[in-house]
């Protein structure tokens, strides 16, 4: 592993607070999709950026708004790479990401959710391998921290979203899924 320079780390840093164009309650170190700054001199940078799903929509505005900070701070020529391996997961969003969340009425991800391929069938027969729904953890409600909470929808204002209601509460809220 190629430990970053001063100016790398510093750059690392500018890039990341750049808030998130779809959540901008975090930014986008949060959220865990700045990966890198590689300095190729005093005056031109290339940034990692890696998207919370393939076709992400928000990559682009990313893009331009990390150009727009280094920029801001005297980098002339800023270079944004997509990159795609290793994928960005859920895990990857920090612990403040996830307190953000809570508190903006988000529930975040939920720990502890299997990883690897998402089960696709056709019909009530799962494989033994498989999680049923009611064998991953609760999704609890941000709003008064309830455990018995209904999903509404699997998607919401963004693809990356569910909707859910808590039962105790019977506030709506969005919750972040698990990837």
């Amino acid at each position: 592993m190629v430990t970053a320079t001063p100016l790398e780390a510093e750059l690392l840093e500018l890039a990341g607070s750049v808030p998130d164009p779809e959540l901008p309650v975090l930014t986008l170190r949060e959220l865990g999709v700045v990966r890198a700054v590689h300095a190729h001199g005093p005056d031109a940078v290339e940034v990692e950026l890696t998207p919370t799903y393939t076709g992400c929509p928000a990559v682009e505005a990313m893009s331009v708004d990390i150009e727009r900070v280094l920029r801001g701070h005297g980098v002339r020529e800023v270079t944004v790479r997509t990159v795609l391996a290793p994928a960005w997961s859920t895990d990857d969003i920090t612990d403040e990401g996830r307190r953000k969340l809570r508190e903006f009425g988000i529930a975040p991800p939920r720990t502890g959710v299997p990883a690897g391929p998402v089960p696709v069938t056709l019909g009530a027969t799962r494989t033994r391998s498989e999680p049923a729904a009611n064998d991953l953890p609760p999704v609890e409600c941000p709003h008064c921290g309830s455990e018995e909470t209904e999903l509404l929808s699997r998607f919401s204002s963004t693809a990356c979203k569910a909707l859910r209601r808590c039962l105790a509460c019977r506030e709506p809220f969005d919750h972040f899924k698990e990837l």
